[in-house]
């Protein structure tokens, strides 16, 4: 399979999947598409806009949405697990700690020094950044970002485009003790 990737934002998240991304080791060219970064720093190569999508993922089979804004990040995702020729991928530092046990959903960022703990389950398109930690056995929906340094205490529910902001400690609902880890 063709080891390239299209990162889906030039801004701050796409260079911080850069860096991941490359970390990993998987991929051999990495590009990115924007619609809006008219000067990108150096190093990254935009190649077109979101409106070339279909088209790039010839060339870029594997795509990672890298956007701040849920709905925004939802929608690219769902265009491009539509495309027949290309996969939705996660990116995961090696320098995070993602239990055996946590399922994580297509297009999530696991940032380096974050913690995915024992039986969480991750929906499409999740960021946690840098120092956070997602206890055990918390769901996270779909389009959630656990900012640096947050967490998300053991058996809790954190609804579809929540961001828990840097350093807090996410208050939410409590999923019930029928919930059972991994």
């Amino acid at each position: 399979m063709n080891k390239d990737l299209l990162i889906i934002g030039a801004g701050i998240y796409g260079l911080v999947a850069k860096e991941i991304a490359e970390s990993m080791g998987c991929f051999e060219r990495i590009a990115f598409v924007d619609d809006a970064v008219k000067d990108p720093p150096k190093g990254i190569d935009v190649i077109g806009t979101t409106a070339e999508i279909e088209k790039l993922a010839i060339d870029y089979p594997n795509i990672v949405v890298a956007i701040g804004n849920p709905k925004a990040r939802l929608e690219l995702i769902e265009r491009a697990e539509a495309l027949d020729n290309c996969m939705v991928v996660s990116l995961i530092s090696p320098y995070a700690y993602v239990s055996p046990s946590a399922k994580l959903g297509d297009g999530c960022i696991i940032e380096p020094m974050a913690v995915v703990h024992t039986g969480c389950e991750l929906s499409r398109g999740c960021i946690i950044s840098a120092g956070a930690v997602v206890n055990h056995c918390s769901v996270l929906c779909d389009g959630v970002h656990i900012d640096c340094n947050a967490t998300v205490p053991g058996n809790m529910l954190v609804s579809k485009g929540t961001k828990v902001c840097s350093g807090d400690v996410f208050q939410g609902e409590k999923l019930g003790t029928e919930i059972t880890c991994l």
